[in-house]
């Protein structure tokens, strides 16, 4: 009686076993065809926005568009190489601004989290994130601009590094805070100082994460149109080559070329996209979309390129 009780009891666990594996299967491929379909509609408006802009801005780039300057308005051809030029040097110089003080305060933030001047910087960080970019717009007006006298790329591109700043802290430290505590006390143990250790061991672990937290932050200030109307405000005669001619023309020095480049007025393709859109002009129309489709490719690229070094250079380290 007790054997034929005991394997009663054994068929119906395995009745039950086999009851909740088939649920289990079907709720986890229910919400697995869920998932995906909730993914397909958040990549839906992505994908439409780029086929759009290809479909709209493939159609008026040419070799002319990369290489002239815009024409007068009602004109048709010209170019925009005065705003490729600008949102190269701007991104640029903001970047070279932006990211050393960013890298050393998320280092402060990441080895002293808890101290008071940590705890400021990290709430200071969120604060400043969520800044509208047209503040920073007006707060670089009235400090720099205001004094200069005049607009330039240089009062532009220190707009875009704020706005870079909270990106680059907040990624940095967060990729140094991953990286195994073993690897600091290992170099502390060798008798290695803490600011060698920061530079040649926690660092390159973590170069993976920040160079993508760089390049957020780029493609912010790359994008980026409400500062730039109040820092560099927008030059169509701006033409990196011809500033360099006549620099040398006059016997110039670097320093002084370098300095006539960024101390004026300059244009950039997101104020460029911003200016054609609004222009009663058929031609600018067309031209702002072509201009949108190279804003998109380029940062495109850069996120392209860099995977492809991060990738490579994890191979590396794995041998």
């Amino acid at each position: 009686m007790t054997a034929i009780t005991s394997s009663r009891f054994q068929q119906l666990i395995e009745r039950n076993q086999k009851q909740l594996t088939s649920r289990r299967k079907t709720v986890n491929s229910l919400m697995l065809a869920l998932t995906g379909f909730m993914t397909l509609l958040a990549l839906i408006p992505l994908f439409w926005i780029v086929g759009y802009v290809i479909y709209k801005g493939a159609q008026y780039i040419n070799l002319d568009f990369f290489i002239n300057l815009p024409r007068p308005l009602g004109m048709e051809g010209g170019g925009v190489l005065n705003a490729i030029q600008g949102t190269l040097i701007i991104s640029g110089l903001a970047a070279l601004i932006a990211i050393p003080p960013a890298v050393l305060a998320a280092f402060y933030a990441a080895n002293y989290p808890n101290t008071p001047l940590g705890t400021a910087l990290r709430f200071s960080t969120d604060v400043l994130a969520g800044t509208p970019s047209v503040v920073i717009g007006l707060f670089a007006y009235a400090v720099i601009v205001k004094p200069m006298g005049h607009y330039s790329g240089l009062a532009g591109a220190i707009a875009m590094a704020i706005l870079m700043l909270p990106t680059i802290i907040r990624t940095t430290e967060e990729m140094l805070k991953l990286v195994p505590h073993s690897l600091r006390e290992a170099s502390l143990g060798l008798g290695a100082p803490e600011w060698k250790t920061s530079l040649r061991v926690i660092f390159p672990a973590a170069l993976d994460g920040i160079v993508t937290g760089f390049l957020l932050a780029v493609a912010r200030a790359a994008g980026e149109t409400a500062p730039l109307l109040f820092t560099a405000l927008g030059n169509e005669r701006y033409n990196v080559a011809q500033i360099v001619t006549s620099g040398v023309a006059q016997k110039q020095g670097f320093f002084q070329v370098f300095e006539r480049i960024i101390d004026q007025p300059m244009d950039s393709l997101p104020l460029t996209l911003w200016k054609y859109a609004q222009q009663p002009y058929p031609e600018r129309i067309q031209q702002s979309w072509a201009a949108a489709l190279v804003l998109m490719i380029v940062l495109l690229l850069v996120n392209i390129l860099t995977r492809v070094w991060i990738e490579v250079r994890k191979r590396r380290l794995q041998g």
